[in-house]
This record gives C-alpha cells, sequence and structure tokens, in this order.
C-alpha cells in the first residue's frame, strides 16, 4: 500500500463525482463498466499531473447489480416486483442459500451472483483506478466477506455488508470499510444488509490524506466519527445515496413531531465533522441522483472544510449560507422552500410530471493541503488479505456449490417439505 511521504507536507486534488444512474446501468457487465467509466472521464477533465488526485464515488454504485443479466426484470416497474421475479426465477441459488445460511429472500437473491457481481466490481474500480492514475475510494456496494485460503477465497456464509474499497494508483487495495450503522432500507424489510462493526473502522494513510470513511449514515453518528478522530484521520469520505426527494423532510427524524428538511439534517454529518473536528480537517461527500425503478434519490455533493479554510458562505438549500463548504454543487433551482418542495416532488419517482428525473450531475474537486501523516499503517484483516489476492490474481472465489447441485438442494428441501 502506497503511504505519505513522512518527510513532506501533502497537496492534493479531491474530487466528488455525483452521477445519475437509470436500471439499464446495471442489466450488463458492459454497461455497468461503461457507467463506471463515464464518472471517471468526467472526473478526468478537474485532475492535475503534478499531484496525487483522489477520486470519490457513491454509496450503493454496485447494488442494482442484482438486475445484471435480467434486463425483462428492469422493465417490471418497481423494485418489489423485480425482486420476486428475480428471486423465482433464480431458485436453484437462491432456495438453498435461504436453506444453508439462514438467509432471508432478499439476502439470499443478492449473494446467489454476490462473487460474480464482486468480481466485476473490483475488476471495474482497479482498471480504472489504474487507467485514470487516481486514488479512488470506490463508493461502496453490498459484498460478502471473504478469507483466503491458499489460491481460493471462501465466503463467509450469511454477510453482505455495505462495503467502501480504497484503491491506490496502480490498483492495489488500500483497505476496505463497512457501514456500522443501516438505514430501515437497508435492514431486513428492505435491502436485507448486514451491519459492520464500529471496532473494524481504520484510518489509511495516504498521499491524499489520512482517509477514513463514514458511509452515509455512518457520518451521522457521533460513535463512528469519534473512533476515526481518535484514529487521526484528517479526510473523511462520506459515499451516499439518499434514498428520497431531496426537499422531502427527513427520513430519521429522532422525533416524528420534529421532522426537519433534509439539507438541514445533511449538515449534521461531514459540515460538522470538519468545523468542529480535531483532526479532520476535509470531508468529501459525492450524492448520486436518479429515479431508480421506483426509487427516488437526490442530494447535494459537497467537499468542506475548517471555517478559515472555506470562507465563503454557502450551503445546501432550504438552510442559511455560512463558511465551510470548499464546493457544493447546485440543487436544479432556486427559489422559496415551497417551491422547492413542490419541484423535488416533481422530479421524484413516478410523479408523471415534464420534468421527472431530470436531476443535477456534476463534478466538484478541491486542491487540499495537509502536514506529513503521522498515522500507522493499519495491518490488514482477513478480508482484505482475500481481496488483495483477488485483484492480483492470486486468488479466486470458491463456489461453495455449483448449479446443479443447487437443483439437487432444492429438489432435497422440496421433498422435504412435502414429506411433512
Amino acid at each position: 500500500m502506497s503511504s505519505a511521504d513522512p518527510g513532506s507536507g501533502r497537496h492534493f486534488r479531491a474530487l466528488a463525482v455525483q452521477p445519475q444512474w437509470h436500471a439499464h446501468d446495471f442489466t450488463s457487465a458492459a454497461a455497468f463498466r461503461t457507467w463506471m467509466r463515464a464518472q471517471l472521464e468526467q472526473a478526468r477533465f478537474h485532475l492535475v499531473p503534478d499531484r496525487p488526485n483522489l477520486v470519490v464515488l457513491t454509496e450503493l454504485n454496485g447494488l442494482p447489480l442484482v438486475l445484471r443479466g435480467a434486463p425483462w426484470a428492469a422493465r417490471l416497474g418497481t423494485f418489489e416486483r423485480a425482486a420476486a421475479a428475480l428471486f423465482a426465477a433464480r431458485l436453484p441459488r437462491t432456495l438453498p442459500l435461504m436453506w444453508r445460511e439462514r438467509a432471508g429472500p432478499v439476502r439470499a437473491l443478492q449473494l446467489a451472483h454476490a462473487d460474480d457481481n464482486a468480481r466485476l466490481y473490483l475488476d471495474t474500480c482497479r482498471n480504472l483506478a489504474r487507467e485514470y492514475g487516481v486514488y479512488l475510494c470506490c463508493g461502496s456496494t453490498p459484498m460478502p466477506r471473504y478469507r483466503r485460503d491458499g489460491q481460493r477465497l471462501r465466503r463467509e456464509p450469511g454477510t453482505l455488508t455495505n462495503q467502501t474499497v480504497l484503491l491506490d494508483p496502480q490498483g492495489e487495495l488500500i483497505g476496505v470499510a463497512d457501514k456500522v450503522h443501516l438505514t430501515p432500507d437497508e435492514e431486513r424489510g428492505g435491502v436485507d444488509l448486514s451491519a459492520g462493526r464500529l471496532d473494524e473502522l481504520r484510518v489509511f494513510p495516504t498521499p491524499v490524506g489520512d482517509l477514513g470513511v463514514a458511509i452515509s449514515l455512518d457520518a451521522f453518528r457521533p460513535d463512528v466519527i469519534d473512533r476515526l478522530e481518535a484514529q487521526g484521520c484528517t479526510v473523511l469520505l462520506q459515499p451516499d445515496a439518499n434514498g428520497a426527494p431531496w426537499t422531502a423532510k427527513e427520513g430519521l427524524p429522532p422525533d416524528p413531531a420534529q421532522l426537519r428538511d433534509q439539507p438541514v439534517a445533511w449538515l449534521e454529518s461531514s459540515w460538522t465533522a470538519t468545523t468542529t473536528g480535531q483532526n479532520i480537517r476535509y470531508a468529501v461527500n459525492p450524492m448520486v441522483v436518479g429515479n431508480l425503478l421506483d426509487l427516488t434519490f437526490d442530494g447535494q455533493s459537497a467537499i468542506t472544510g475548517r471555517p478559515e479554510d472555506a470562507p465563503t458562505l454557502r450551503s445546501y438549500v432550504l438552510t442559511e449560507p455560512r463558511p465551510g463548504f470548499l464546493a457544493l454543487s447546485p440543487w436544479v433551482e432556486d427559489g422559496p422552500p415551497e417551491q422547492l418542495r413542490q419541484t423535488g416532488q416533481q422530479l421524484a419517482a413516478r410523479s408523471g410530471h415534464a420534468r421527472e428525473n431530470a436531476y443535477h450531475t456534476e463534478v466538484l474537486w478541491a486542491d487540499l493541503n495537509l502536514p506529513p501523516s503521522r498515522c500507522p499503517v493499519p495491518p490488514a484483516t482477513p478480508h482484505e488479505e482475500a481481496l488483495r489476492g483477488l485483484l492480483r490474481g492470486e486468488a479466486r472465489v470458491h463456489r461453495a456449490m455449483p448449479i446443479w447441485l443447487g437443483w439437487l438442494a432444492m429438489g432435497a428441501l422440496l421433498a422435504r417439505v412435502l414429506r411433512r
């Protein structure tokens, strides 16, 4: 892994990519690679050749790969219908996973092709980091945990985390971070992911900062920020996918009677971490936009810093201008609050309005400076060693059950149920 030169300061450029996604971007490996590459191509115009570049992508940008190989499912209109149809179509894989690994149907559906999708995701990101010569925060994706056994990787049964992968410009793995605090949509009633462990969050020293990852909701949680602060994090990475209209009320209020506008709530994440923190100097928060089947995603990407580093007054829509924003994506329009709330509903999925899905995309950048790193390089976890071997071609995933055994297992399970 690359680390900062201890004898000099660090001067680099950070970029946040705010893309728009569509279901068809995930129905084939080629479409996914094209969509991901388009984001780096947008960023390319802002890369600088004389110092390192850090590119940060958005949360769950690999989640819709569950649609891969099934373009017909994307035409069913809603994720609930698509998931049900895919589960049935992939029954020889999904049903044995439910039985053997005690996975719910949605998690089993994702695990059925998790190894193939993980390989596609990692290979795509590694190639992009190499091609564009950047430090790459790949965003995040539902990913199993692996353990290396010689030349084989063995998947941890039943586990599927919201996971960020960090790569250097040679495509080498820097580190991995799991999301600790899941939203209701990510828990068993929704995407059904596994929560990460707080004590596994670490800081990775690099020429583009001492990187700590707080995926979306994690950046709002004091236990996550305090842990990264204590380890000397200087650059906070917050990949995000906000699944609601940006000008709607927040989805996770402490008290339903005290609902706030989402942009007001968002000030409690990266902006607060950089304007009030001790070690955290900068934060990069890219947000994906676009209607994915019947789901709405919207937001304003930002790069934040300390007030003295960003004295210009600006802020999210529906909030008062303030210092601390080094770069901020504009929303689709300015105007009074009621107009903005109405526009948010017009943009949303299945609104039927002429402006439906007409979101704003952006690439933000800021030139950042830090003193030499004093953070130690954390030891690699077994999962990181496994992914490192996979990326280097030294190991490959061991398939626990070939498809023909899946058919046999399904038959045995059905026979057992019928006997009861």
